[in-house]
């Protein structure tokens, strides 16, 4: 099994299909801004939309608590409204239009091609061949009303339940055909992953409000998912695919085992995420249990690694009972200190080291990512991997970042346009750029305001010391978005 657990089975629908453009977005209000439909609360976001407080780190509690809101992750971030969020792949979720409510939705011919890019259905002509047969929705309901009668025994059915905790529909057909959507995107997931063990449920924040307190469901239009005593909340797209993948990782073990040359080079490899790899004497080991209990915390979004072989340890130059943390994009580790390490130990380094100085927008755990701005800012930078400028631009931001790694101030978001498609043209409108070469500048949460760095030149792209001295000035506050505001201002006088 490769490190990383489930997130090799990607589950989606057939080749995207271009769909009809989104209705016209107002210009933003600071106050309540974005809102292109999603799972949750208002703020305007370069996602495409709004986001909300998430923690830096998944939201977890036991699954008898009772939990109030999650606090914000910064002073004055405001309160996210998931009702905003994108759906990036038309193959398994409702794109950004289709949930901007009657006005995206034009006639019964759209909504039925919607809803075969939704179940994943072949368009005419198209012929599945064996081995890549893509799932079609096969009309059996999966998805169950969770209520006070019947949910202790849902919970005993399943090895993993996933809730959907959701305002009461409104009477509207709009209103209704998007809950609609949302429900078959989750009866596609629970057919996909029904052999596995994972349920999936429904429940109503007016109607079932005791259970919802009793699970300790806070927050409208977010999934929550449960595995044991684990309660983590999902915070990454609301597509069938990316939330199939995201289930398939949390079934997997909170530790992966490195047992030989082979997966330590699978390991080495991986380097767009944090990771963490211990060296322990054996499963028995205390200080094994200690850590295989911390990685719970952040499973699945931070992937935990073990070792119990020695050769494998003394490539890695792991002492026994010592364990590394790695930050995303950084080829040398910092151990944790004071080894042997206990579980509130472990919790807490990573808590304080998890905000890496480069880190990816990735679809299964972008608004965590976005939701965790520096003083209400985000310095983001758009390239395309695949891409010879894409390419060479990333790699000197992978140098710019090692050579600050010590910098707590500087944090800078990588956006990989390939794997946002149908946000390219968002993206696009409402930041002014050219998204088919590299990008980089800073971004208010607030209003979507933003200043970018001037490239005159394509073929010229920023050394790492230009892009240094273009960072320290946006860190000491000679560039920031409020300077573009008074120059409008002074246009308009």
């Amino acid at each position: 099994m490769a490190p990383g657990g489930g997130r090799r089975v990607p589950t989606s629908g057939p080749a995207p299909v271009p769909s009809p453009p989104p209705a016209p977005i107002p210009p933003p209000d600071p106050f309540a801004l974005g809102s292109v439909g999603s799972l949750s609360g208002t703020q305007q976001c370069p996602l495409s939309t709004a986001l909300g407080p998430s923690p830096p780190r998944p939201h977890r509690e036991p699954l008898s608590g009772d939990s109030g809101p999650r606090a914000p992750p910064c002073p004055g971030h405001p309160p996210l409204d998931r009702e905003s969020r994108p759906d990036p792949d038309p193959a398994t979720s409702m794109g950004t239009a289709d949930r901007m409510g009657a006005a995206a939705v034009p006639g019964p011919r759209l909504a039925l091609l919607l809803l075969l890019l939704l179940l994943g259905t072949p368009l005419p002509g198209v012929r599945g061949e064996d081995g890549l047969d893509f799932p079609e929705y096969d009309g059996v309901d999966r998805v169950v009303n969770v209520n006070a009668k019947n949910y202790k025994n849902i919970f005993k059915k399943y090895e993993v339940l996933a809730l959907l905790y959701h305002e009461p529909p409104e009477d509207d057909k709009a209103s209704q055909r998007q809950f609609e959507m949302e429900e078959l995107i989750l009866e596609l997931a629970a057919q996909v992953l029904e052999d596995k063990g994972v349920g999936f449920g429904l429940v109503d924040s007016e109607k079932d409000a005791a259970v919802a307190k009793k699970l300790g469901l806070t927050e409208e239009d977010s999934i929550y998912v449960f595995k044991g005593d684990e309660v983590i909340e999902y915070d990454g797209e609301f597509s069938a695919d990316t939330l199939v993948e995201f289930l398939l990782d949390v079934l997997e073990d909170p530790v992966e085992l490195i047992e030989g040359e082979r997966e330590l080079q699978a390991f080495e490899n991986i380097e767009d995420e944090i990771k963490l790899i211990g060296y322990f004497k054996s499963k028995d080991s205390e200080h094994y249990k200690a850590y295989e209990d911390a990685a719970e915390e952040f499973h699945p979004y931070i992937p935990f690694f073990a070792t119990f072989d020695s050769k494998v340890a003394k490539k890695l130059t792991l002492k026994l009972n010592e364990i590394d943390f790695y930050e995303a994009f950084m080829e040398e580790p910092v151990t944790i200190p004071d080894k042997p390490n206990s579980e509130e130990e472990i919790v807490s380094f990573v808590e304080e080291h998890r905000r890496s100085t480069l880190r990816k927008l990735k679809p299964e755990s972008m608004y965590e990512t976005w939701e965790d701005d520096m003083d209400g800012i985000h310095i983001v930078a758009f390239a395309e991997e695949a891409d010879p400028d894409g390419y060479e631009f990333l790699e000197t931001l992978k140098s710019v970042a090692q050579d600050n790694t010590d910098n707590p101030d500087l944090s800078i978001i990588w956006i990989d346009p390939d794997d946002f498609p149908l946000l390219v043209p968002y993206w696009e409108k409402t930041f002014d750029i050219d998204l088919s070469a590299p990008q980089i500048g800073v971004v208010n949460v607030t209003d979507a305001d933003s200043v970018w760095l001037e490239m005159d030149d394509e073929e010229d792209l920023p050394s790492a010391e230009e892009l240094e001295d273009w960072l320290e000035d946006v860190l000491e506050g000679e560039i920031n978005t409020e300077d573009d505001d008074e120059e409008e201002d002074d246009d308009d006088d």
